[in-house]
């Protein structure tokens, strides 16, 4: 990790971290029912994969919630409709997980960010999610799906997510065929589930890896309640 990294306050919260790194006008992805408060001086977009109302149709539980309005519709792991070095901040919590190339993302987020820009994320603790029982991804993991392509490990995920994280919202089954065919209808569906999963010292050694591959610096890590939150600046 840099050595500049700081070292925020005890009890920090989300709002304060955001009033600390972010302004100018940037983006968030992902963002649905729950966008990053952000201090007066940051203009936010918001980017997702679809328009709000097909995003309603993709997660029906979300209905009843007041969903962002969906500024710039793109794949939030690609970008490609935003020009290089255009953009002062992203936003990205919660989201980073549901990536299934998280390093393939970070490289595009530094592609369309400036120098200087900084990358607000969160991810979740594990330990705290449905996700618990489920084994933690691996830095191998991630990297080989960065460099083969992670089609190698899909698959694996969606039978991981019908095996491990159904049994949180009462969905049990029976034998392995019943297994395999949920994990069918997911990735069929290609519904956003958590592609990977960490607790704090693979999130920690997951970061250390990217900022030591990209022109990245790390310059918080602070863990609040069941999540962590990281801020990445783009240094050259």
């Amino acid at each position: 990790m840099s050595g500049s990294q700081k070292t925020p306050p005890q009890g920090i919260q989300r709002s304060q971290i955001a009033a600390m790194y972010l302004d100018g006008s940037g983006i968030e992805v992902g963002a649905l029912h729950n966008p990053l408060a952000v201090p007066s001086q940051a203009k936010v977009r918001y980017v997702d994969r679809m328009p709000k109302e097909q995003l309603y149709e993709q997660y029906p539980e979300l209905r009843a919630l007041p969903l962002v309005d969906v500024d710039i519709v793109d794949d939030g792991e690609r970008l490609t409709t935003l020009a290089p070095q255009s953009q002062d901040f992203i936003i990205a919590n919660h989201f980073l997980e549901h990536c299934q190339d998280p390093i393939g993302t970070l490289k595009n987020f530094v592609r369309v960010l400036k120098v200087g820009g900084v990358v607000y994320a969160a991810l979740p603790d594990m330990r705290f999610t449905f996700d618990d029982n489920r084994p933690p991804t691996t830095l191998d993991h991630i990297i080989r799906d960065h460099e083969e392509g992670p089609g190698q490990s899909r698959e694996t995920h969606f039978d991981e997510w019908a095996r491990y994280v159904d049994s949180h919202f009462g969905r049990h089954y029976p034998d392995e065929a019943t297994i395999a065919a949920r994990a069918k209808v997911l990735s069929d569906q290609d519904y956003s589930i958590h592609f990977h999963c960490w607790g704090p010292s693979g999130m920690l050694e997951f970061l250390q890896y990217v900022v030591s591959t990209m022109p990245l610096q790390l310059e918080i890590f602070v863990q609040l309640n069941k999540e962590a939150i990281f801020i990445l600046r783009r240094i050259s």
